[in-house]
């Protein structure tokens, strides 16, 4: 290549003189390939002197370079529009009601009546602890009450007669009042022996576990014979009620009064805050909506953000406590630019673009921007104007004041299309231009 630019030659001669000898020695390997073998003549072989032609085409430097044209950038014009948002939050999703449930007697399981996963009613039996003691104690209570009845008859028949004693002045007021005593002690007597077989009836109801509401069970980490004790640490499972469900998400103090600067009560800052849409771990979108119903009064001051809650209904079941999505809350904004995020540079936490100016020279301008980002797009709240204009690709190589080539985005990908076209179809007079 050296030896070509000692001679004089331009950019464009070197270019037809390289094409020339490619072609000559394309033509020259096939023919001699065919009179070898004409099999050998393989795509291998065809990709490998094609390889060839792109090294020494690209060594005779950039066609902007050699030719002086400025490089082509894509521009894009900009105009005022409305901006249709969503942002993305991380969740996790709770049943709006989660029990744990363990025992109220010791013992040793003896069945089990629900298996996980099941949907279970309030008051259907989980579990059935042994009851052989409870039932044992139920029978000595119920013998202690019969045993404290007779007692207050006989003392009730003592009281009595001493009664009409007295009356008679046979005894005297006395022995009546030692007979009254003795009544309402056996009387007394009586009424413990109940409230202990109360307790015994009820330790007895307590050996079948019953769910407190309505729920789906999740794990069961016992299996009978497992002995388990109102003090165990594990719960025997947990019901959850998801006939629906509070997803809890996180926004920064920023965002939410960005939605919510309007209201003058929590209750109104909540009425602006839109319905949410939850997306699902699969990426699928849950297809009913949700509506924030809480916010917490207190800022987290080590991440600067506010916990949020919003409920969903879930009649059929699809989401399941503990669960984690992406709740979507959609954000409109009248009247704003929007720019795609491929045109700006970011340094020292500030944005740039490139704007367009009249002699086709490129300006570097600070932007400012919206906080609601959706990985996509910023919107523009100071910087540029409508009518604008801004390059949107390759701003990485880019300098001030650099003098471009405006095209429009499909006039470049209708080039690069083009560019392709050219390459499959081994046109190495423009593949590379």
């Amino acid at each position: 290549m050296a030896g070509y630019r000692k001679l004089g030659r331009t950019s464009s001669q070197r270019k037809a003189l390289i094409r020339s000898q490619v072609t000559a020695l394309l033509h020259t390997g096939n023919k001699r390939i065919k009179l070898k073998n004409r099999y050998l003549l393989s795509m291998k072989s065809r990709i490998v002197l094609f390889a060839f032609c792109v090294a020494l085409l690209s060594s005779c430097g950039n066609k902007g370079n050699d030719t002086g044209k400025a490089p082509e950038y894509a521009v894009q014009e900009l105009q005022k529009t409305t901006a249709n948002l969503t942002t993305a939050y991380p969740a996790t999703i709770k049943g709006k009601q989660d029990v744990e449930i363990r025992p109220q007697v010791s013992g040793f399981i003896t069945k089990l009546c629900v298996d996980e996963g099941a949907t279970v009613r309030k008051g259907q039996v989980l579990f059935i602890v042994d009851p052989t003691q409870y039932e044992a104690a139920v029978r000595t209570a119920k013998a202690a009450v019969a045993t404290a009845e007779a007692a207050v008859s006989t003392q009730q028949m003592t009281y009595d007669n001493k009664k009409e004693l007295n009356k008679k002045q046979i005894i005297s007021d006395y022995d009546l009042a030692m007979a009254e005593n003795s009544l309402a002690q056996t009387k007394a007597q009586l009424a413990q022996a109940k409230a202990q077989l109360t307790t015994a009836q009820q330790n007895l109801s307590f050996t079948q576990v019953k769910s407190p509401s309505d729920g789906v069970i999740n794990d069961i980490p016992y299996r009978i014979g497992a002995l388990v004790s109102p003090s165990i640490a594990t719960p025997m499972t947990t019901v959850s009620e998801i006939d629906e469900v509070y997803v809890y998400f996180s926004m920064t103090e920023k965002e939410l009064l960005a939605m919510t600067k309007s209201g003058s009560t929590i209750k109104e800052e909540i009425s602006k805050i839109p319905t949410i849409k939850l997306q699902l771990i699969d990426g699928s979108t849950y297809d009913v909506d949700g509506k924030v119903d809480a916010i917490t009064g207190v800022i987290d001051q080590s991440t600067g953000s506010v916990s949020i809650r919003a409920i969903f209904p879930n009649k059929e079941h699809v989401l399941r406590s503990g669960g984690t999505a992406n709740a979507l809350i959609p954000y409109t904004m009248e009247n704003v630019i929007t720019i795609p995020q491929s045109a700006t540079v970011e340094i020292q936490d500030k944005k740039f673009v490139y704007v367009l100016q009249p002699d086709n020279t490129v300006k570097y301008t600070e932007i400012k921007i919206f906080n609601l980002d959706n990985g996509k797009e910023y919107l523009v709240t100071s910087g540029l104007n409508s009518g604008d204009k801004i390059v949107i690709e390759g701003v990485q190589n880019l300098k001030d004041g650099q003098k471009v080539q405006p095209i429009t985005p499909a006039q470049k990908e209708a080039n690069y299309q083009q560019h392709l076209k050219d390459q499959r179809d081994g046109n190495l007079a423009t593949a590379f231009n």
